[in-house]
This record gives C-alpha cells, sequence and structure tokens, in this order.
C-alpha cells in the first residue's frame, strides 16, 4: 500500500509538472543570448568583392553565393571588376582600402601583386578572405582548391589512361605567377617523379585563355599524333584544348584532365559530351557557404583583423560521366541566384 500511495504521488505530481511547463514556455521561452548580438554585428556592413574578371561560373557563383547567404541579415555588397587587368585590380584594392569595408573577399591573379595591399587592408582593420588563387600574404582567411592535390590528381588519372599507350602528355598551364598555376604544377610534378616513362613531349603556359590553348594543343598534336593525355589546368581554359582534340579527330583516344567549378552547364556538359574524360571540381556553392560563414564568425567574433590566419580547403569532387548528370556533382548558376 505504501508502494502505491508513493508511485500515485510521483505520478501526480509529474502531472502537475507537465501541466505547468507549457504555460511557462508559453508565457517566458528561453531568449537565446547570442542571436540579438549576431544580427547587429552583421547589419550594415559591407563585403567588398574583386575577382579577376566576371562572367564566368567561378566568379559569378561565389558572387552569387555570398549575396544569397548574408543579404538576408543586412549585409551591402560592393563589386569591384577589373575584368582580368591586374594593374586595375590593385587599384580597385587600394581604393577599397580607404573606403574601409568590414571584410575584403580577394581572387588574386598572382601571388605578388596583391600580397602587401592585403596585409596593408588587415592592418588598416579589414577582414580579408582569399579564394582560390591565394597571394604571398596570408591573411584572416583563404578558402579554395588543393591545387597541389589537383595536380596529382588529374595526372595519376592521365598516367593510368597511358598504360599501354605512347605514354607521351602534354601539360597545359594557366598563367605562371599564380598560385593555381604554380602549386598545380607543383602536384603534376609529384606523380611524374614516379612514372619515368611518362614523357613530357609539352608543357605551356596557356594564361588562362581558351584560344591561347586551342593554339598550343593544336601544334602539340600535329607534331604529335599518337599524344595519349593531356593534364589541364582549368577547365575554363581547356574548352580550346579539347576542341583542338576533337577537330583532330582523337576524342575518347587522348585523355583529357582538368579542373573547375562544377556548374552543370559548363564542366558537367563537357563531360558528358566527351570533351573532358575528367574534371575535378572544387565545388564553387559549397565554396561559397564557407566563405559567407567565415565571413560570418569574424564580424560576429570581433576578433581583429589579422589576429586570426586559418584556411578552408575545398573537398573536390571527381566528375567523370558516371556522375554528370547528378545534382550532388554538379550545380546551377541560376538556383544559386534564386
Amino acid at each position: 500500500m505504501t508502494v502505491y500511495k508513493t508511485a500515485l504521488a510521483g505520478i501526480s505530481a509529474l502531472g502537475l509538472a507537465c501541466s505547468i511547463l507549457p504555460a511557462l514556455a508559453q508565457e517566458q521561452g528561453l531568449n537565446e543570448p547570442f542571436q540579438k548580438s549576431f544580427k547587429e554585428a552583421l547589419a550594415g556592413k559591407t563585403v567588398a568583392y574583386v575577382p579577376v574578371a566576371m562572367n564566368f561560373d567561378l566568379t559569378e557563383g561565389w558572387y552569387a553565393g555570398l549575396k544569397k547567404e548574408l543579404e538576408p541579415y543586412g549585409v551591402k555588397f560592393e563589386i569591384r571588376d577589373p575584368n582580368w587587368n591586374t594593374n586595375a585590380g590593385a587599384q580597385a584594392v587600394t581604393s577599397l582600402i580607404s573606403e574601409k569595408p568590414a571584410v575584403m573577399v580577394i581572387h588574386n591573379p598572382d601571388v605578388q601583386t596583391y600580397a602587401k595591399l592585403l596585409q596593408r587592408a588587415e592592418n588598416e582593420g579589414i577582414y580579408v578572405i582569399q579564394i582560390n588563387m591565394g597571394s604571398a600574404y596570408r591573411s584572416s582567411a583563404f578558402v579554395g582548391a588543393n591545387w597541389i592535390d589537383i595536380g596529382e590528381k588529374d595526372t595519376e588519372a592521365v598516367v593510368k589512361a597511358c598504360q599501354g599507350k605512347s605514354n607521351k602528355i602534354a601539360i597545359m598551364q594557366g598563367a605562371l605567377s599564380a598560385a593555381a598555376s604554380a602549386y598545380t604544377l607543383r602536384g603534376v610534378e609529384n606523380v611524374l617523379a614516379k612514372h619515368p616513362e611518362i614523357k613530357v613531349v609539352s608543357s605551356q603556359a596557356a594564361d588562362w585563355d581558351a584560344a591561347k590553348a586551342k593554339a598550343i594543343a593544336q601544334t602539340v598534336l600535329k607534331q604529335n599524333p599518337d599524344l595519349c593525355g593531356i593534364v589541364g589546368f582549368w577547365d575554363g581554359m581547356d574548352i580550346g584544348t579539347a576542341a583542338a582534340v576533337k577537330e583532330a579527330g582523337l576524342t575518347g583516344k587522348v585523355f583529357v584532365a582538368t579542373s573547375g567549378g562544377g556548374e552543370r552547364k559548363g564542366s558537367c556538359e563537357l563531360v558528358k559530351n566527351g570533351s573532358f574524360d575528367l574534371d575535378l571540381s572544387y565545388d564553387v556553392p559549397t565554396q561559397a557557404q564557407q566563405m559567407a560563414g567565415t565571413i560570418k564568425w569574424l564580424i560576429s567574433s570581433g576578433v581583429k583583423a589579422g589576429s586570426v590566419k586559418g584556411s578552408e580547403y575545398t573537398t573536390l569532387i571527381p566528375i567523370t560521366k558516371d556522375n554528370a548528370d547528378s545534382q550532388t556533382a554538379c550545380w546551377n548558376l541560376s538556383d544559386l541566384k534564386k
């Protein structure tokens, strides 16, 4: 009987608590203590964006992704488009330093031109995030591809495709002074050092220019019709590389490996139609989200610009014919702009 009474009392007390708690939750709730200061920190802040140029999938995608993530918090955007002009880019960065945005997102044309300017910007209290192509100065954050990894993976794929063939390959570099090109080349060299049977018949810089890449590839293929593979450094440039391979009637015989942002109408379509055999995607939407998250954290944390320094290397997505139709491997610029 005593046990029964004790249990009954416990049930009654539990019932009373259950009836009181919803009422308390409705009347008071819990005030999350940090969201107000977070919103206030971001509202009205300016993020300035300096790409190497607009009007291609990478830079358009980063911009659209940043706006989508940050504008709901009242963040304002300024864009300065140097349109592939390095001097104009340096002038834009210099001008922005005097205007003092909260954050600058910088896509460096090479490792040196902006380096001292970016250090100056952080000394002036501006957070600097470098995207994909970093400078010699390590700023608050770098978000981008691991180019050495890309060089190694693309070259490994080409070496494998060349087994039992001529073992002749070509390398289509970007701009020699750009981090993306210099670091990718190191990755290529790391793999070639393990494969002395591979003969590099051409290693030239096409300066990110599709027309120049096509002209170089045409010459190489005329001189080496038994070429078995090409390691390209950017799919936007390697459109020209692939066009030369197609014109020579060698699509499917010359293995073309490259890398890019993974946009459906660009990278994935070119893999589907056989222009590229492998396109390593550094997934622009994810990069934009990583940058946006870093911006939110830097501004809301109040840390001094330049006092923290870190890197966020993008997980690569190998795009082949097996997944070129996949929603997870490829993205649409139009979706980012919604």
